[in-house]
């Protein structure tokens, strides 16, 4: 009974990973704008979205902040958008719209009811063609940053331990600094800078557009040719490859946080580019290790040994290197040196054994599920397309990247294991509270 109903399920997995797949059109303007198309005509609903290749670390080294900063900064007003309009122009038409930057890209989108489709690509078109970039916007979310920064970084409880894993983990490359940059570089920037910034990466051949939702296709792109096509072609962007000098031995560093009481420690080891096969395979290895309260380090080191209070693995990959961290925050008097060593027992039993045929499908079911989640909005179908073109070259990777999933072996896990998770090639941080300062 119990072998009739799984194969029932896995059948039914297999059919809806199978209806799932995305249907989409893609083509480039004359000036190199990269445009998709993906027609949903189930609800009322339109997502428009632009991704700039160009995050914090396309930064000047005394600039940092700069991608973060133009993520506030276009949101300021353009030539036919008055000034802190745009936010009203959204919601007084039904929309929603928002917009993020990490290390390398910076992602705009609104979502708009479908007859105010147009709407949505004015509105990414004048941010592309007629930005108002003036001291007054520079001075107002110069303001913004700061404040964001208190708020999420300097007065959050371990709001800077990202930032330290960063700047241990990697020596040359640009990965090092923090997304939000240092605000005295920012104070220092001329309006010159700014704009010098906005005419080298927020140029069309920098840029994919993504229409997503309830269109009529043959509509949409007059529209998109309308609005897009005369935008000028800018420079290509010349991007130099930073290599950074493989970890041969341990690192240990120490930070402090003055908005903290428990301690923490990160074990943190420099990963592949996102393009690779093995980044793929650490996905697994994370959430085998940490996803959920049946997980390994979670049911050993919460829950049986209650050693900790939180402990975790993460895979945070990018697109020239990784991180793969894995943290605890200890229980009572129990030492980071014993997370350290609880931590390091369940990577080694992966290293040295395979993973149980039970726990292997366990994974396998849990990817296909997330395979099926990130496609069942239009949103989030918009920003996987965005981002399947610009890092992978390979948009109908949103139709088949769950089939690498689906290759992975018991063998290569432990093969990739093996290969990066050593303690000679990893930082470990002890992250503690001021009070700890000697």
């Amino acid at each position: 009974m119990k072998k009739s109903l799984f194969l029932l399920l896995f059948l039914l997995t297999g059919l809806l990973v199978q209806a799932q797949k995305v249907q989409f059109e893609e083509y480039d303007l004359p000036n190199g704008l990269h445009v998709i198309l993906h027609q949903d005509n189930g609800a009322p609903l339109v997502t428009t979205s632009v991704l700039y290749h160009v995050g914090a670390k396309d930064e000047e080294p005394q600039r940092t902040g700069f991608a973060h900063f133009f993520e506030h900064l276009l949101f300021e007003g353009t030539k036919n958008i008055g000034r802190g309009e745009w936010f009203s122009l959204v919601s007084s038409n039904g929309g929603k719209n928002n917009a993020y930057t990490n290390d390398d890209f910076t992602y705009y989108y609104e979502v708009f009811p479908s007859n105010n489709l147009q709407l949505g690509l004015w509105l990414e078109s004048e941010r592309m063609l007629h930005p108002v970039i003036n001291q007054i916007g520079v001075d107002t979310q110069n303001e913004v940053v700061k404040e964001e920064k208190r708020l999420r970084v300097d007065n959050s409880p371990y709001g800077k331990f990202l930032e330290n894993v960063k700047k241990n983990l990697f020596v040359n490359h640009p990965y090092k600094h923090t997304t939000i940059g240092e605000m005295e570089h920012l104070d220092a920037a001329s309006l010159e800078e700014f704009l010098a910034f906005n005419k080298k990466y927020y140029v069309p051949n920098n840029a994919v557009l993504v229409v997503a939702g309830d269109i009529d296709t043959p509509t949409t792109k007059q529209m998109i040719a309308d609005y897009f096509s005369d935008i000028p072609r800018g420079e290509d962007v010349q991007r130099v490859a930073v290599e950074e000098s493989p970890i041969v031995e341990p690192i240990k560093a120490v930070a402090y946080d003055a908005n903290i009481q428990i301690p923490a420690v990160i074990t943190g080891y420099r990963m592949p580019s996102v393009k690779t096969r093995d980044s793929k395979v650490l996905d697994m290895i994370s959430t085998y290790l940490s996803d959920g309260n049946s997980s390994k380090l979670y049911k050993k080191m919460v829950d049986e040994e209650k050693m900790a209070l939180q402990v975790g693995a993460l895979n945070f990959s990018q697109e020239d290197y990784g991180m793969y961290l894995i943290y605890g925050l200890p229980l009572g008097d129990n030492s980071l040196e014993s997370l350290v060593g609880a931590m390091d027992e369940e990577v080694v039993k992966i290293q040295t054994n395979l993973i149980s045929e039970k726990d292997f499908q366990k994974l396998q079911n849990k990817f296909e599920t997330d395979f099926v989640n990130s496609n069942a909005s239009v949103e989030g179908i918009a920003n996987s397309l965005a981002e399947y073109y610009t890092f992978f070259g390979d948009t109908n990777l949103i139709n088949t990247e769950i089939d690498v999933y689906r290759s992975i072996t018991r063998e290569e896990i432990q093969a990739v294991a093996k290969k990066y998770l050593n303690k000679n090639q990893r930082l470990v941080l002890d992250y503690l509270p001021e009070s700890a300062k000697k």
